[in-house]
C-alpha cells in the first residue's frame, strides 16, 4: 500500500513539474501579430506555402477569349485533343478481333506463359 501511495505522489509531482517545461515564451496573440506583420511586409505569403517564398505573378498576356480561341484552333488542327490528356494518348486500333485475342490469351495460359486472372506473369497468388 505504501508503495502505491509513493508512486502516486511521484507521478503527481512529475506531472506538475513537467507542465512548466512545455510553456511557451510568447502568447498566441503575440504569435498571430508577428505573422500578420510578416505577411504585410512580404516576408511570407498568406495561406499555405513556404515561409519566405514570394508569390508568383499569375497574370496572363492573353485574354480568356484569346486563350479559348487558341485552344479551339489547336484541337481543330489536330495538335491536341479536346478534353484532358495528351495528344500521344490517342487510342490505338487493334489489328486483331476479340476472338483472336481471347484465343491467344487462352493459349498463353495453357502453355504456362501467364496465369489466368489479373496477376503479373511469374507472380504467385
Amino acid at each position: 500500500m505504501k508503495m502505491k501511495t509513493a508512486l502516486s505522489l511521484v507521478a503527481a509531482a512529475v506531472a506538475l513539474l513537467s507542465h512548466s517545461a512545455f510553456a511557451q515564451d510568447k502568447s498566441r496573440a503575440e504569435v498571430k501579430e508577428e505573422t500578420k506583420k510578416a505577411v504585410k511586409a512580404g516576408e511570407t505569403k498568406a495561406g499555405e506555402g513556404q515561409p519566405g517564398a514570394k508569390a508568383e505573378a499569375g497574370k496572363s498576356t492573353q485574354t480568356r477569349a484569346e486563350r479559348k480561341a487558341d485552344a479551339a484552333k489547336a484541337v481543330k488542327a489536330g495538335d491536341t485533343k479536346a478534353g484532358e490528356g495528351s495528344p500521344d494518348s490517342a487510342k490505338v486500333k487493334s489489328t486483331k478481333d476479340r476472338a483472336e485475342r481471347k484465343a491467344e490469351a487462352a493459349a498463353a495460359v495453357k502453355a504456362g506463359e501467364t496465369k489466368a486472372g489479373e496477376g503479373q506473369p511469374g507472380q504467385k497468388k
